[in-house]
């Protein structure tokens, strides 16, 4: 058995960085846990084995002498099983990750070469494709002690109701602030919690594993736009619920900052993260679609390179007129 072990681990590519990430989402999933029971751990172990077995596979047919699966992939099977919601069927949670790490990742060529967070491209790919399992019926979180650590999830006569993202862009009433914060409300299974979101994004400064100028950026974006939305009476929600409420901090926060589909160049991350939170409010308040934080960050993945470009051709326009001045 330890033999055995020890082949499989030879199969990964040790990356440091990833452990940072997913030790900042063991708070997020141990509360997605008492929310939402046990099942949220089944979910998570189906999704992975198919995720390292997807990429594995697809490697295998690229290079079939050095085959090693990336501990990325780790990180974007527990991403993309904390955006689900808590009922998502295992067939449907299975057929995401493996369109995400095949089609949003390794036909790039693997890790390091992909443009989009595969993550989110799983997320988007169930999103579009079965919307009933994926926006109809959301289910109220476990309270009290032990919540959902004595429960499998929910019982099938569980009470369903819509999250507050939902209510706030039909014009209904959203939950106390509190609430939202805390995350005791009908949501993703990782994304309701604020508190523990913001916690995360404390880890990952602090060992500067993710970039505060793109978490400044979405964040400041977001909250400009919104602000002034409200103010002139487009949009009914304060900015501040409306930004907690959603995926918006976690994809902000986790998904947003991905090393890999972000922008390279310093300066460039803070228009990077602005056009992630200016794209968020208005696909939320304009669209059909209440998770415009998805579409807004598989968007700016788009234009990453051209963002990194053109801040490195103005940055070199402006080294060369500052030489001519002083010549």
């Amino acid at each position: 058995m330890k033999g055995v072990l020890m082949s499989l681990l030879k199969k990964f590519q040790k990356q440091k960085m990833m452990h940072h990430v997913l030790l900042s989402l063991v708070p997020v999933l141990l509360m997605s846990i008492y929310l939402f029971g046990w099942r949220v751990l089944l979910l998570l172990a189906v999704v992975t084995v198919a995720g390292i077995i997807s990429e594995y596979a697809i490697l295998y047919l690229i290079n079939k002498e050095k085959t090693k699966v990336s501990e990325a992939v780790l990180v974007s099977c527990v991403l993309y099983v904390l955006t689900l919601p808590p009922t998502a069927p295992i067939w449907l949670a299975v057929i995401g990750i493996v369109f995400g790490i095949v089609f949003g990742k390794a036909v790039f060529g693997g890790f390091g070469q992909n443009i989009f967070n595969p993550a989110l491209v799983a997320r988007c790919f169930v999103y579009v494709s079965f919307p009933a399992q994926m926006t109809i019926s959301w289910t109220n979180p476990f309270g009290g002690f032990p919540g959902g650590f004595g429960a499998f999830a929910g019982s099938t006569d569980m009470v369903t109701a819509a999250t507050p993202m939902i209510n706030m862009r039909d014009g209904l009433a959203w939950p106390p602030l509190g609430e939202i914060f805390l995350g005791t409300i009908p949501g993703s299974i990782g994304e309701t919690s604020s508190l523990l979101i913001l916690l995360g994004a404390a880890y990952l400064l602090y060992t500067k594993t993710a970039s505060w100028k793109i978490m400044a950026g979405s964040a400041g974006g977001a909250a400009v736009l919104s602000t002034v939305l409200y103010l002139t009476g487009v949009q009914a929600v304060p900015p501040l619920p409306f930004l907690l409420s959603g995926g918006f901090l976690f994809a902000t926060v986790f998904m947003a900052t991905d090393p890999i589909t972000a922008t390279r160049d310093e300066k460039a991350k803070f228009i990077f993260g602005a056009l992630v939170g200016l794209l968020a409010v208005v696909i939320r308040l304009f669209s059909l679609f209440t998770e415009g934080i998805m579409f807004a960050i598989l968007i700016a993945n788009a234009f990453a390179p051209l963002i990194d470009r053109h801040v490195k051709s103005f940055r070199a326009w402006r080294k060369a007129r500052a030489s001519e001045v002083t010549a």
